[in-house]
């Protein structure tokens, strides 16, 4: 069994816990790791958004699995459009890491001084940023965690924001600040590693049993929203589904891309079925069309 992966460190890290995840595999089975580059890797200059945003780091992984080059792409599930490309299946959703985002700073975000720096790619990101501490400037920064975190350490930007999840799995030991996630909203999907396969592949069932339900309960809401909105990752939203007592709780933020007005949406849902009606609620709350 053929895994298709990027070739950065923290995507190689990822299929790395693939593996050890995929240990027990019958032994024709065996998995081995071929590395595909991405258009999303190719060029590292262009913002994400102009790029076409969700797809440009997984597009070429579906292409390569429908091709039968490969068996079972490893994707970051945040980077995944919330409609999966025809013909192929997200069969297992592995134990989420940290959802949240974090400053990459000596000083927390209400401590950096007016005018400071700060590094980000994501339009959610740079909108949070805007909305938040309007007296910071905000740059873009695009790369690798490696890349943005060395154009960090050299003083390109007084702060940069990552996922927490990703410094987490790299073992990067640099003062952060993490950002509440019940006001910082995270996109859907973030901290998770998904495994997708070709639709109708008899080995899928071999690995299905991978699937972390408490994960996969909260992601399928967090996805569901999405596709019912219509979101791109033209536009700064978050949304961020974690288990309780009671349920699944969903937060929701949508913001001007400028920072100048931010809208809020909370909900408990009993999972997946509930994402129309709440997606519904939505749309009348917040006017969205």
């Amino acid at each position: 069994m053929i895994l298709g992966t990027r070739g950065s460190r923290l995507a190689m890290v990822q299929a790395d816990l693939a593996l050890e995840a995929l240990g027990g595999l019958p032994e024709d089975l065996s998995p081995e790791i071929k590395v595909i580059t991405t258009c999303g890797d190719r060029d590292r200059c262009t913002p994400l958004e102009a790029m076409g945003g969700y797809g440009v780091f997984t597009k070429e992984l579906d292409q390569r699995l429908l091709s039968g080059e490969i068996d079972l792409a490893v994707n970051s599930l945040k980077d995944m459009p919330s409609a999966l490309t025809p013909g192929t299946r997200l069969v297992a959703v592995l134990p989420r890491g940290p959802s949240g985002d974090v400053l990459v700073s000596r000083a927390d975000l209400s401590a950096l001084p007016p005018g400071a720096v700060v590094g980000t790619s994501s339009v959610r990101r740079k909108a949070l940023l805007k909305h938040l501490r309007p007296d910071l400037e905000v740059a873009e920064l695009r790369g690798n965690i490696t890349t943005r975190l060395n154009r960090w350490r050299r003083g390109d930007y007084h702060a940069i924001v990552l996922a927490d999840a990703g410094l987490e799995r790299l073992g990067e030991n640099v003062p952060r600040h993490a950002l509440d996630p019940g006001v910082w909203v995270p996109p859907a999907g973030q901290g998770a590693i998904a495994l997708v396969c070709r639709e109708g592949d008899e080995r899928a069932g071999a690995i299905a049993h991978l699937d972390h339900r408490p994960t996969r309960r909260c992601v399928d809401v967090e996805r569901g929203v999405m596709l019912e909105l219509g979101a791109s990752c033209q536009v700064p939203l978050g949304i961020w589904a974690s288990p309780d007592g009671q349920g699944i709780m969903l937060r929701c933020l949508w913001l001007s891309p400028d920072g100048s007005w931010a809208k809020r949406y909370e909900a408990r849902l009993r999972g997946a079925q509930d994402v129309l009606k709440v997606a519904e609620d939505m749309r009348r709350q917040w006017g969205w069309s």
